[in-house]
């Protein structure tokens, strides 16, 4: 199973905070991705709006388990109390020169606190794991709550962007772009 091979090879691929469990995401998680992502509230701030299709949530998962062939490294899955309730982590970008965080949580955990102890604990491995420089999140500017967190856990404002035909803010934790 995919998760075993890493749990040997990586002390970090499974990783505890004092309530929620991270892991390497495995095919099993597809039902769950699935449902998280036909989610009308988790896809609201992104350009277009709409669910991901069975076949994109299919490909978000292959995409998730190969970045953790492919560099070590990536998006957890997400449990809490045992149960699965997300994805989150850093990953390469493809459009920046910084590692990219990202989460995604269902609707039903928002409110509890789990995505700033997430992003926590995100930080503190690529700043102790990976020793990252910097990391980034993407944030839409109509999605107050994901800025809000950021902001929470020390990342500033850095710039805006387009990205995928929408205005993006980059926030930045580390190194500003500058230095």
């Amino acid at each position: 199973m995919l998760e075993n091979e890493f749990k040997s090879a990586l002390p970090s691929a499974v990783r505890r905070t004092a309530r929620l469990r991270l892991r390497i995401p495995m095919e099993g998680d597809i039902d769950f991705l699935t449902r998280l992502f036909s989610r009308q509230e988790l896809v609201a701030h992104r350009p277009v709006p709409r669910p991901d299709t069975p076949a994109e949530s299919a490909e978000r998962l292959a995409r998730d388990i190969g970045h953790w062939k492919e560099h070590g490294f990536g998006r957890w899955a997400v449990e809490a109390n045992g149960t699965l309730i997300g994805f989150g982590g850093v990953t390469v970008s493809k459009e920046f020169d910084d590692l990219n965080l990202s989460y995604h949580l269902q609707p039903e955990s928002w409110g509890q606190g789990y995505a700033t102890e997430l992003v926590r604990e995100t930080l503190t491995f690529a700043f102790d794991n990976l020793h990252a420089d910097r990391v980034i999140g993407l944030v839409r500017p109509v999605n107050a709550a994901s800025k809000r967190i950021l902001e929470k856990c020390g990342f500033t404002f850095d710039r805006e962007v387009m990205l995928h035909g929408a205005p993006t803010n980059i926030y930045a934790f580390g190194k500003t772009s500058g230095s």
